[in-house]
């Protein structure tokens, strides 16, 4: 069945496939929104849970242990097919997906527009709160694939086949708007921030292909390019993530200290 959904999955296909007992839905929205309304099935995660939470990078992947807890909560198994959305078009279903390829969980979509293309479209929601059903989840090691460090970035921001993706503010990019001890962006990284992937004509969907192809090329975040994604806690640069691996990028990684790491660091090189 996970062969059969795409990663990029539309209301109107999720509506048809409810019911599977494969299916773990998760939404990663502000609790009260799910209790609002919810896809019927859905479980509740909060997205703190995807964190350390320990300053300055509380963005960080949490700990092993940690993982191995949420995840049996949850009640993940192998032949389990998540569905994440949440209410911000894509950031925390997005770091969901990211820390599934960390532990090699490869059976996930993405709800195209999360709740708000569901609910304003006329999809079915649920106010009942849904428990996971507790599984003995197994995690030996985590895989670094998809994880940058400060020094993976630091050995290659001179190489022409690199590319940092910022995906913070203007603000923040440009050193205006300071959450670290040092603002500004790391040295030749590109800006495109998260929510200009978004249309928001459309309930917060992605942009269509064509145009996502289009604005990446333009700013040089080719797919021949080994891509770095960041913002202040890997949360927003998530769903650049995400968006590379729906345009079938093969390298991107996703810089789980971002600049809650690097703008608290002293020996970090910046540009404002």
């Amino acid at each position: 069945m996970s062969d059969s959904i795409p990663l990029l999955l539309q209301p109107a296909e999720l509506e048809a496939i409810l019911g599977n007992n494969k299916l773990l839905i998760v939404d990663l929205s502000n609790q009260d929104r799910y209790l609002e309304g919810h896809v019927p099935g859905a479980i509740h995660l909060p997205p703190s849970l995807l964190q350390c939470g320990i300053k300055p990078a509380a963005g960080k992947l949490p700990d092993i242990n940690d993982l191995i807890t949420l995840f049996s909560e949850l009640g993940l198994a192998p032949d389990k097919h998540i569905i994440a959305y949440d209410d911000e078009g894509g950031g925390w279903a997005g770091r969901l997906i990211w820390t599934l390829d960390v532990i090699g969980h490869p059976h996930y979509s993405y709800l195209d527009g999360g709740i708000h293309a569901w609910a304003n479209e006329g999809h079915p929601c649920q106010t009942t709160v849904n428990t996971g059903r507790p599984t003995d989840f197994h995690l030996h090691q985590i895989d670094r694939t998809p994880i940058a460090e400060t020094d993976d970035i630091l050995a290659h921001l001179t190489d022409d086949n690199f590319a940092v993706w910022d995906a913070r503010s203007k603000e923040e990019y440009e050193g205006i708007k300071v959450l670290a001890k040092r603002g500004g962006h790391i040295p030749g990284a590109i800006h495109c921030e998260w929510t200009d992937l978004m249309d928001k004509k459309r309930n917060l969907r992605l942009l269509d292909r064509a145009t996502l192809i289009a604005k990446l090329n333009q700013l040089g975040l080719t797919p021949d390019k080994h891509i770095v994604t960041h913002c202040q806690s890997h949360h927003r640069s998530s769903l650049t993530y995400l968006v590379a691996k729906i345009l079938n990028y093969p390298d991107v990684k996703g810089y789980h200290g971002s600049w809650g790491e690097w703008g608290n660091r002293m020996d970090t090189p910046i540009e404002s």
